[in-house]
Parts: C-alpha cells; sequence; structure tokens
C-alpha cells in the first residue's frame, strides 16, 4: 500500500471514528464548550483579576442582557481609559503594574516599573540570531518559538516562587515588543525584498513608541502611539475564562515552567475564533467596500449583509465577522472605546467616510443577525470590529494584528499564572469526558 494512500484512507476511516450522537450530550449533561444551556461560562474558577459582565442574572436563575462592562483589579476599564485619554498620556505600562500587582502605582512605583521594562526590553544576541534563522510570514509561530527559548537563556526557568514569578512574567512583558517588530522586519526583508533594520528599543519611550519606532523609525504620529497604547490597554486582560487565558491556567496548573505555558496561550490566541479575528473583520470591510456602490445606502447594505448571513456571498460561512460576542450581549465596552478612538484616527487620517461606513455595517449588521436569529439575546460589535481599522490607520501590516493582541494579553496571562500557582488551591485542572463507544473484542490480526 502506498503510503500517500495511506494517509487518505486513514483520513477517510476518521469520518466514521468521530461521528458521536449530538443527543448523548444532553443525556450525560455535558456543557459543549464549557458553556451552560442559557450561553453562560461554566463557572470552573475564582479570580481577583478580571471581571467580564454582559448580563445580570436574575433570582430564579434567568439571564438578562445589560451594558457590558469591564473590570481590572475592581476598577472599571472606562474609569481607567478616561483619565489617559483627558491628560493625553500613555497607560500600558500602569495597567501591567495594576494587573500584576492588585494596586495602581504612585508616581515613583510608576517611573520604577516603567524604566524596569525598558531595561528589560533589548534581547539577547542569541535570540535576534535565532528570530533570523526563523524568517517565516507566521509572526505568531516566530513568537511561540522565541519564548520557548528563553527557557535555555533563563537561570532558574524552572523556578515557580513568587519572587521568580515576577520576574519571567516582566521580562516577558517587555520582550513581546521586541520580538514581535524584529520578526516582522526580518519577514519585510527576506519576503519583500526590504532593507533590514534592526533597531534597539530606546530610553524614555513607552512601551506603545518604543514598539512603533522599532517597528517604523520615526514614520508614526503621537497619535498613532496613544491609540497603539489604548488598544494594548484593552486587550490586556478579560478574565480567566477566554480560551488563551484558560490555556495559560490549565498549563500552569501542571506546574510546568513559564515559557511552556506562555507558549501554549500564544498557540491558543493564534486562531481565528479567538485572536485572529480581527483579520477576519478587516479582510470582510475591504470586501463590502468594493461590493457595496453607496456607502450612505443602508437598503444596499442591508440587502448584501443579508446574503452573507445566507451564505450566498462574501466566504459563504454565513457570519458578520465582529459582530457577536459570548459573554457580552447589549455592548462590549472594548468595541465602545475603540469605537471612539477609531473615529478620532480617522480624522487625522483622513478616512472619515470609511469610518462611517465602518459605523453603518455595525449598526445594521447588529439588525440584520439579530432579526436572522430570531432571538431575543441582543447583539454587539466586538472588540476585532474596529481594532483592524486602528491598526490599518495606524500602518500595521496585518501580519503582526493578532502578535500585537499577543503584547498585550502577555500581562493579563502572567497575571493569571501567578495567581493559579499562589492562590488557586494548588490541584491540577482535570475535567472529564464520558465515553461513549461501546466495548470491543479483540480480533487476531489473522481474522481482521
Amino acid at each position: 500500500m502506498k503510503k500517500e494512500y495511506l494517509i487518505y484512507k486513514l483520513s477517510d476511516e476518521v469520518k466514521n471514528s468521530c461521528k458521536i450522537d449530538t443527543e448523548l450530550f444532553s443525556k450525560y449533561g455535558v456543557k459543549r464548550g464549557l458553556r451552560n444551556d442559557d450561553g453562560s461560562g461554566v463557572l470552573v474558577g475564582l479570580t481577583n483579576i478580571g471581571n467580564v459582565v454582559g448580563y445580570n442574572r436574575a433570582e430564579d436563575g434567568k439571564l438578562t442582557p445589560c451594558p457590558g462592562k469591564l473590570y481590572y483589579r475592581g476598577y472599571e476599564l472606562d474609569d481607567l481609559v478616561a483619565p489617559l485619554l483627558k491628560e493625553k498620556r500613555f497607560g500600558f505600562e500602569e495597567i501591567a503594574y495594576l494587573l500584576l500587582s492588585g494596586k495602581l502605582p504612585d508616581k515613583e512605583e510608576l517611573s520604577a516599573f516603567s524604566e524596569l521594562l525598558n531595561d528589560n526590553m533589548p534581547l539577547d544576541h542569541r535570540t535576534i540570531v535565532h528570530i533570523i534563522d526563523l524568517e517565516g510570514n507566521n509572526i505568531m509561530n516566530i513568537l511561540a518559538r522565541c519564548v520557548l527559548e528563553m527557557y535555555t537563556f533563563d537561570p532558574n526557568p524552572d523556578d515557580i516562587s513568587r519572587d521568580n514569578l515576577m520576574r519571567q512574567s516582566i521580562e516577558l512583558i517587555a520582550k513581546f515588543p521586541t520580538i514581535v517588530a524584529y520578526a516582522y522586519n526580518i519577514y519585510r526583508h527576506g519576503v519583500q525584498g526590504r532593507s533590514l533594520h534592526i533597531r534597539h528599543p530606546r530610553e524614555n519611550l513607552s512601551i506603545a513608541e518604543n514598539f512603533l519606532f522599532m517597528l517604523k523609525h520615526n514614520h508614526y504620529t503621537e497619535l498613532d502611539a496613544r491609540m497603539l497604547d489604548l488598544l494594548l490597554i484593552i486587550q490586556a486582560e478579560h478574565g480567566g475564562g477566554n480560551n488563551s487565558t484558560f490555556t495559560v491556567r490549565v498549563t500552569s496548573s501542571t506546574r510546568t515552567d513559564t515559557y511552556s505555558s506562555i507558549a501554549a496561550g500564544i498557540g491558543s490566541l493564534k486562531g481565528p475564533l479567538h485572536g485572529g479575528a480581527n483579520i477576519k473583520v478587516i479582510n470582510m470591510f475591504h470586501h463590502l467596500k468594493e461590493q457595496i456602490k453607496d456607502w450612505t445606502n443602508l437598503d444596499e447594505i442591508d440587502t448584501y449583509l443579508n446574503r452573507m448571513l445566507n451564505k450566498e456571498a462574501y466566504d459563504k460561512t454565513g457570519l458578520i465577522y465582529g459582530i457577536g460576542h459570548a459573554v457580552y450581549t447589549m455592548s462590549d465596552p472594548r468595541a465602545v472605546e475603540l469605537k471612539k478612538l477609531a473615529g478620532e484616527l480617522a480624522k487625522e487620517k483622513g478616512r472619515v467616510e470609511e469610518y462611517e461606513f465602518l459605523k453603518l455595517i455595525e449598526q445594521e449588521g447588529i439588525k440584520c443577525l439579530t432579526k436572522f436569529r430570531q432571538g431575543n439575546k441582543p447583539v454587539c460589535a466586538n472588540l476585532d470590529f474596529y481594532s483592524g481599522f486602528i491598526y490599518e490607520m495606524i500602518g500595521l501590516p496585518q501580519e503582526i494584528y493578532t502578535p500585537i493582541f499577543a503584547m498585550a494579553r502577555i500581562v493579563g496571562w502572567t497575571a493569571h499564572r501567578i495567581e493559579e500557582l499562589n492562590f488557586a488551591g494548588r490541584r491540577i485542572i482535570r475535567p472529564a469526558y464520558k465515553n461513549v463507544l461501546d466495548e470491543k473484542e479483540y480480533i487476531p490480526i489473522s481474522k481482521r
């Protein structure tokens, strides 16, 4: 039997071996996707870090939709972001301090913490050489491999004491932007034939500014940097139940090393149903700009969106990317913030017409999807709906959209890892799967 044929034969046999009667899930009370019948998540742990609120639960257990709220260490996201916007200052470092420690820093603490992050941004020359050797177009894979390589350079990689976990966390938060910037510049050089620039991070620059400097030299505006800073803040944490953070907590519960656990989180975030969704939205937006002739005509917009929902247009998946969320119902607070930021940036970049069109897609997309589903649960635009448009206006390439998400979420990941290893009860996370296949009698190979 030819080896190539055997692969196809094995694959074909999987069609039958993977079949499970869907009625069995209800029979055995299986919570598919760790979600209850009402759409809420199965409660599997407790945390002091982040809180995601998308509905209220009444005394009778029923869920009532409400405007979405996101809390970092008890502080509402809007209360953290509003002062930064008003004072026009960078705040990602402050939020990182908050999420790691549980308290807001004073000026002296923030200054020292920012210096510490800046000191840890440069990469070991061996890592730089490794990134060059790994030249490729998937920056998330390169990021994961670089994180795993950091294990070999760490003098104490397996120590899970609190002090060592904090040291590792700070180094990872600081080095992620450098790895992503270098990896993209090397990709651009190798694939697009552009000049190769390895710029060292500068002192006295925020993480957002340093990332743009390493990526684009001085070809960015102050507003670009402030918008990126706020994007990092908004994506830094989203509770313990999101897929990548849960992945980090599951792997951390085994007492594996920090680098293995974070690499697993990167693998989770990379998926198009998680961190990779922002690319889906911006590509859909480009398609709609071409297909819809009058960007102000609601009837034309509705007609095309309904064709998409009926799997007659675009990629025929029946999805309007960026609309809907597993937890949020009436609104996603991150999308609300990003919508305002996108409008401010669109004015500077001369893209107001596109911004207004995107807002109409959000408005009509929610209306069409609600009518299509014929359900009572409200839907809203999620984080990804505006983030890709902002990245594009800043002048960032799609190859690093999801890696930037990782640059932000590394803060939440490390905070949850520290909590899991210190205060979560020290038990390995080990759910159960029910086997529904009947027992079989062994057949000797001569009789098969």
